[in-house]
């Protein structure tokens, strides 16, 4: 090389750092691509209340990429209430669905083997009755011979109760009528019913269906909302990898929901504005987090009581709810996440 000339010379030096330049870029590249999921990817049918903010670290999980992170294909299939998440997931529709803990206790009762894999959220102020005005609901105790329209088997019949128990009003003492949750604010705009037992949203639409005759009862005082994932005990039991996997993705998405809040109520869009507004004003007083915390089972056991001596299932003996929830995912992922005592 000694014989080059010195323009010839810085030439190739100038080609060979081009060259390094290029590998470089190819490597970093190559680097910045994100890691293959490891092994093959897995269908997981999942049904889930999308409307519901209690879904917030599932809807996260999905649009946030973390279930594809773990391998999962999320298929996520809408639905109204827990309680028809788990029907679908009962029925062989769904592999796993969110649901509040009403459900389980009704399955649990019926001797169907349900059982919880995580609570991902928790919320005081998002149950409650809205009454109308012109029909003379202007307070709890106003209730009494009214007719009120609640989704049976749920969360908001299990609130509705014990609203009314608090009241010293017996369950005979009013007149309840059985509808699904996106049908009970059409139902009280009719004047069909006198006043509706739910959740949100569907609070929030009963209220402006009814627009400056609602009364509204929160059931913070009776019912602090669980809500859940849950799956069939052969579903959750024979897939304990797949299980580990989901709970990873609903802890990155809990996490988005509880950190980003702005973002997070972004995946509710198609909320009207004054649902919104609404959660805006109430997200800091939701809890997201994945956990499985011996308050569940200890309200497992306590709707139990309820449902036997409102004789809403055939079971009149307690069941051990320990056989309800699936300890060992989230002992493996997240083991101080775990307070049930077993």
């Amino acid at each position: 090389m000694s014989g080059l000339a010195p323009g010839r010379w810085m030439a190739r030096l100038a080609v060979i750092a081009l060259l390094l330049a290029l590998v470089a870029v190819a490597i970093w590249q190559l680097n910045a691509r994100p890691a293959a999921p490891p092994g093959p990817v897995e269908v997981l049918r999942l049904a889930v209340n999308a409307d519901y903010v209690g879904s917030c670290p599932v809807l996260a999980a999905h649009g946030q990429g973390h279930f594809a992170r773990e391998g999962i294909d999320a298929r996520l299939q809408p639905y109204s209430s827990g309680k028809a998440s788990m029907e679908a997931v009962l029925q062989g529709k769904a592999d796993l669905g969110t649901v509040s803990d009403i459900p389980v206790v009704l399955a649990s009762l019926r001797n169907q083997s349900v059982v919880i894999i995580a609570s991902i959220f928790e919320a005081e102020r998002d149950h409650g009755i809205v009454g109308r005005l012109d029909r003379g609901v202007s307070t709890p105790a106003s209730l009494k011979g009214k007719r009120i329209g609640v989704t049976l088997g749920t969360s908001g019949q299990f609130t509705l109760d014990a609203f009314l128990n608090r009241q010293k009003l017996l369950p005979a003492e009013v007149t309840l009528r059985n509808y699904a949750p996106e049908q009970l604010a059409g139902a009280l705009a009719r004047g069909e019913i006198d006043a509706a037992a739910g959740w949100e949203p569907f609070l929030t639409g009963m209220t402006h269906a009814i627009a400056g005759k609602a009364a509204i009862f929160y059931g913070e005082d009776v019912y602090a909302g669980l809500f859940n994932v849950a799956g069939t005990g052969d579903y959750v039991r024979s897939h304990p990898a797949t299980v580990r996997k989901v709970l990873r993705a609903l802890i990155a998405g809990a996490r988005f929901c509880q950190d980003e809040p702005d973002a997070a109520r972004a995946l509710f869009a198609k909320a009207s504005a004054s649902e919104t507004a609404r959660l805006q004003a109430a997200w800091h007083g939701y809890r997201f987090g994945v956990v499985l915390d011996q308050g569940l089972l200890l309200a497992l056991e306590d709707e139990a009581r309820w449902a036997i001596r409102n004789r809403l299932a055939e079971r009149g003996t307690m069941p051990n709810f320990l056989d309800a929830v699936y300890l060992d995912g989230l002992e493996a992922v997240a083991p101080s996440a775990v307070t049930v005592i077993h």
